[in-house]
């Protein structure tokens, strides 16, 4: 993907300019959400013009199993669509800033792991990955690959050339789902889930630890592409604001927590990555 060339406003070049300030000569702990990935062909849940969805709850999918199959037969025909998606430059430029030593790290909202795929090494992932699949009973880990060959063979009545609407999370809208046969676990028969956080679920505690500790060894905080709506990124939000470390926001549109930043910038995070990137590394 071609860098993009941002058409920076004075409002927004001053914006970067006090970002810029505010950022240079600290070590940045960086936060993404979903607004990072868009560029990537992925769309966000909550940014400007996303249109309203009610993702299914971890309740739902544990207690029912008419919402079990709805939720697998739309996570297995938006898979190869959301798998095919590839990082843009504001991953990369997230991954430059690590290498030059500007950041310690991303803890991000996404589940593509698209930050690891453009070279960020040290990535803590708040709310899982897509790629792995786990059993709620025993906690076998399976490859989302062979758990997908698995469905493909069940289930032949699905038209995985069609094409699908997909979401954030990497699903499909799909109806009709009585016929389709949900993979159980081949070592215990239990329930599989991706290894991903629904909603209603808490976030594993090992794996916030590991994104407070960026947090709190860091001098400043940069919140990329997230409407801070999920209880997680306030939270780091509020350890940063507890400790005075300077907050950079960059989001098009309002989010929870610009009441609490150093600098908000209202634009695009890939050319806005690109262009701190630029200016830091």
């Amino acid at each position: 993907m071609p860098t993009l060339a941002p058409a920076f406003t004075p409002e927004l070049a001053d914006g970067l300019d006090r970002a810029t300030e505010v950022l240079a000569g600290r070590r940045v702990a960086v936060l993404t959400g979903a607004g990072v990935s868009t560029d990537s062909g992925i769309p966000d849940y909550r940014g400007e013009g996303a249109p309203k969805r009610t993702p299914m709850t971890f309740q739902q999918f544990l207690g029912d199993d008419h919402y079990r199959k709805r939720y697998w037969a739309g996570s297995h025909l938006g898979y190869p669509r959301f798998s095919a998606a590839r990082p843009n430059d504001g991953h990369r430029a997230l991954a430059r800033l690590e290498e030059a030593g500007v950041t310690n790290g991303v803890v991000t909202q996404n589940v593509d792991g698209l930050h690891l795929q453009a070279g960020s090494r040290r990535v803590v992932e708040l709310h899982g990955s897509v790629e792995r699949i786990r059993c709620l009973v025993c906690g076998q880990i399976f490859a989302r690959g062979a758990i997908k060959d698995r469905i493909d063979a069940a289930n032949p009545q699905l038209d995985t050339e069609g094409e699908v609407e997909i979401a954030p999370d990497g699903d499909a809208i799909v109806r009709d789902v009585d016929a389709f046969v949900v993979p159980d676990c081949t070592v215990c028969g239990g329930h599989l889930k991706p290894d991903v956080v629904f909603f209603g679920e808490f976030i594993p505690p090992e794996t916030y630890r590991e994104a407070s500790a960026l947090v709190k060894t860091a001098d400043a905080l940069l919140i990329a592409g997230s409407s801070l709506t999920v209880n997680s990124g306030i939270r780091l939000l509020e350890e940063a604001r507890r400790r005075k470390l300077p907050i950079v926001i960059v989001n098009r549109g309002e989010t929870k927590g610009d009441s609490r930043a150093t600098v908000k910038l209202n634009a695009g995070t890939t050319e806005t990555l690109v262009e701190l990137s630029r200016r830091l590394a």
